[in-house]
């Protein structure tokens, strides 16, 4: 078969089977063999499973197959699952799984024993509650590699101190050591977005036994619920009785300190103050 990812190929598919890009879902087709191999290689492993949320027309699943023990690709638009399922009718790697990926149970999932990466080219309006079953999930991860808008990547890698550090900076950013893989230009999908996007990687840490992550994650979300404010003034609200100033000042923390000044340790030394208090 052919590269799909080549603008002549993917329009050859959309014409053959009556197909355009359907807005409600965010479908942009990735045009460019070179940015979606370099994606495949990057976020596949041969002896492990992969799965893909979104695969349009197969421009990154074909590559995935190439690089990956097997790939399920979960796909919510039902005139492209017949595509799909046309295109990849002889390829034995390849297993496309209808329906909502939000909405399915991920512990009835064929791979759901298996060693797992993740790698799409993810909707953007749909990014973060995606992103957040996988993380919330009880799979196996190994890595997670994804495709979104260039603003939310640039949210996932934020440093303390800077304009797009924000509670889920730091909540990810505790979950997986996160990094931007590269850029991608609007350019070189069909039809074209408004916007530039980003890769980005996220590899699983090792879990902190001595931390409920809901109660910490609470902590973090708390801390940044008004961003002008003190990190006082927003924990005071939020843990009434709670002795505010003393546990920031046991943080070794300024008393005029805001939330986005803070490390991961910073948030760490905060939730034994709140929590083993």
């Amino acid at each position: 078969m052919d590269t799909i990812a080549k603008p002549t190929m993917t329009k050859e598919i959309l014409e053959r089977y009556g197909l355009k890009a359907d807005k409600r879902f965010g479908q942009n087709f990735l045009i460019d063999p070179n940015t979606v191999e370099k994606i495949a290689m990057n976020a596949c492993d041969e002896e492990l499973v992969t799965i893909e949320i979104g695969p349009g027309i197969g421009s990154l699943t074909q590559y995935l197959a190439r690089y990956s023990k097997k790939v399920y690709a979960h796909e919510i638009d039902k005139r492209l699952i017949e595509v799909l399922e046309d295109i990849f009718k002889d390829e034995e790697k390849i297993k496309i799984v209808p329906g909502d990926f939000l909405k399915c149970d991920l512990s009835l999932m064929p791979y759901h024993d298996a060693k797992i990466n993740v790698c799409s080219n993810l909707p953007y309006y749909i990014t973060t509650p995606v992103l957040f079953k996988i993380f919330e999930s009880d799979l196996d991860i190994k890595k997670i590699t994804v495709m979104v808008q260039k603003e939310v990547a640039e949210r996932f890698v934020a440093k303390p101190d800077t304009e797009d550090y924000s509670a889920l900076s730091v909540i990810v950013q505790y979950l997986f050591d996160t990094k931007l893989l590269m850029n991608v230009s609007r350019k070189v999908f069909d039809p074209m977005p408004k916007v530039d996007s980003a890769v980005v990687t996220f590899t699983p840490k090792i879990k902190d036994e001595d931390i409920v992550e809901k109660d910490f994650f609470d902590l973090i979300k708390a801390s940044f619920k008004q961003r002008r404010k003190t990190l006082k003034n927003n924990l005071t609200s939020a843990y009434k009785g709670k002795d505010i100033d003393k546990m920031i000042a046991e943080a070794g923390l300024k008393a005029t300190v805001r939330a986005q000044e803070l490390t991961i340790e910073d948030f760490k030394h905060l939730y034994g103050g709140i929590y083993e208090t």
